[in-house]
């Protein structure tokens, strides 16, 4: 069995929550953080053996020194099936809301982008296995744990799997910084894939033929284009606001 070590307050509160299997939590010193209190219940409502260890030790064990004194050692992260998660569609007809990645290569994105749909209420995220970012541990510390709430699959060809969306009655919209049409004047209809694409050079041209419409998020200032999980953030909340608008 495969393992890797989590680490950070929510990441690790959240695998205790979740299905996977934990075999040791690291912690070091006691503190008076509430949810420090919650890692230490599920550690023994799972029978999960507790060390503790100095900062540095867990800093060492993580390889990073971001882990807020709190690691887990655990069963390494499961990708769900494309099926899986258009199976879980399948149960909010007409209402799917999916978040592809094309290509998103830092992991701070992966992960930002992972809470965001998350916290938007999307059924799942769907990224390629090849020339992009999986789901690491600093993936996981970057997504504040949202990894254990939303289903994430990894498939071999991006554009076959928008295909396989569009099949399934899912509308495909990109965002691009070139396209003449606006995110807010974008009608947002039915089962929705929102596709961002790779933080440097976007979609690649096969997977931008295969969205229905694109849009691009306007820009003021003197920057010209929105770092890829905050594109994706904007754009998420904007579907989300469209059908809280529909209700």
């Amino acid at each position: 069995m495969k393992e890797e070590i989590i680490y950070g307050l929510n990441p690790v509160l959240e695998a205790l929550r979740g299905t996977r299997k934990a075999f040791e939590l690291f912690i070091a010193g006691t503190g008076t953080d509430k949810r420090l209190e919650k890692l230490l219940k599920l550690a023994a409502d799972k029978g999960v053996p507790v060390r503790n260890r100095e900062r540095s030790d867990i800093a060492r064990i993580c390889g990073s020194d971001h882990h807020q004194g709190v690691a887990l050692r655990a069963e390494a992260f499961s990708y769900a099936g494309l099926d899986d998660i258009l199976a879980r569609c399948r149960a909010f007809p007409g209402d799917g809301l999916l978040l592809v990645l094309d290509g998103v290569q830092d992991p701070h994105n992966l992960g930002a982008l992972i809470r965001s749909a998350a916290c938007a209420g999307a059924h799942g995220v769907i990224i390629p296995k090849d020339r992009a970012v999986g789901v690491t541990p600093t993936v996981e510390k970057a997504s504040a744990g949202a990894v254990e709430t939303i289903p994430v699959a990894q498939v071999v060809n991006i554009a076959q799997a928008l295909e396989e969306l569009k099949q399934e009655g899912f509308w495909i919209y990109g965002a691009t910084d070139d396209a003449p049409s606006i995110l807010y004047g974008q009608k947002f209809s039915g089962a929705v894939a929102l596709v961002i694409g790779n933080e440097g050079e976007g979609m690649r041209p096969l997977v931008r033929k295969k969205c229905d419409a694109l849009f691009s998020i306007p820009m003021h200032g003197g920057v010209s284009s929105l770092n890829a999980s905050v594109a994706g953030g904007v754009a998420l909340f904007e579907i989300v606001r469209q059908r809280l608008a529909e209700t």
